[in-house]
């Protein structure tokens, strides 16, 4: 009995040592209030933490409750003693009316999940017309390209292109969202507001759902005055099944020996 005893405290103490020994994320504040917002503004907020733990810490995803935040974070270690961060983008375009969102922060440390939350009211946007000189001093959306064909594609088959932004204007560009008729493309960006004549990369991911030449139209939305959404174009040849294809020509191909 007092062997048993004797081990279990041992154990109980192994595992307190390796609990001290986690990362531990504290965050200054773990919700935020954006109060109103302008119907077309994006609300950004950066909540900061700090690993107050005795390990790094690795933050290995952060999800949003919606589609309509974009979230962003620091992806290096975060040694013990210094700071990091989540930002959350909410896209108030279209969606009058309050808002609640969380963000689940996924990582090594101690807690293994921790939740965020972003809220406010949006006013919706007043038509108020632009005039030249708003227009002078707009920010300024440009691509790299606006075409890119993917080749033959299997039904389903998930597939990416980078594209470059770069803010040509003169003043701060947000990047906003994309939408497409499909819903068959999702996004991402290195950084979603720049300064005039930064860069960013546009990541744009597509699974297409429907069979034979497709001509998929994305429209990416900013706050360019000028242009405030621009046309992606995203070709493919899909195809039920690339394998089936392949081994067709595979068949046709072989001559028997004489």
């Amino acid at each position: 009995m007092k062997l048993k005893f004797s081990f279990f405290s041992v154990l109980m103490a192994l595992l307190a040592q390796v609990s001290l020994a986690q990362g531990i994320i504290t965050f200054t504040k773990d919700t935020h209030e954006f109060g109103n917002v302008e119907e077309g503004k994006l609300a950004t907020y950066e909540f900061e933490f700090t690993n107050t733990g005795k390990s790094p810490v690795v933050i290995s995803n952060v999800s949003a409750s919606c589609g309509c935040t974009t979230p962003f974070w620091t992806k290096d270690p975060v040694l013990p003693g210094k700071k990091g961060k989540i930002t959350a983008s909410y896209n108030s375009a279209g969606r009058p009316g309050a808002f609640h969102k969380t963000i689940t922060v996924t990582s090594n440390a101690e807690p293994a999940t921790k939740m965020l939350t972003i809220k406010g009211a949006v006013v919706p946007k007043t038509d108020k017309a632009v005039t030249p000189e708003e227009i002078a001093t707009s920010p300024t959306l440009q691509l790299d390209k606006t075409l890119h064909n993917f080749g033959k594609l299997e039904k389903g088959q998930l597939v990416s292109q980078l594209f470059t932004v770069t803010n040509i204007g003169k003043s701060e560009l947000q990047i906003q969202q994309i939408q497409s008729a499909c819903g068959c493309v999702s996004y991402s960006v290195t950084k979603s507001t720049l300064v005039p004549g930064e860069k960013t990369t546009l990541e744009l991911k597509y699974s297409p759902r429907a069979l034979q030449q497709q001509n998929e139209v994305v429209t990416l939305y900013s706050n360019d005055l000028k242009n405030p959404g621009t046309k992606i174009t995203l070709q493919a040849n899909v195809v039920e099944s690339l394998s089936s294809q392949n081994m067709l020509k595979e068949q046709k191909s072989v001559v028997p020996f004489k």
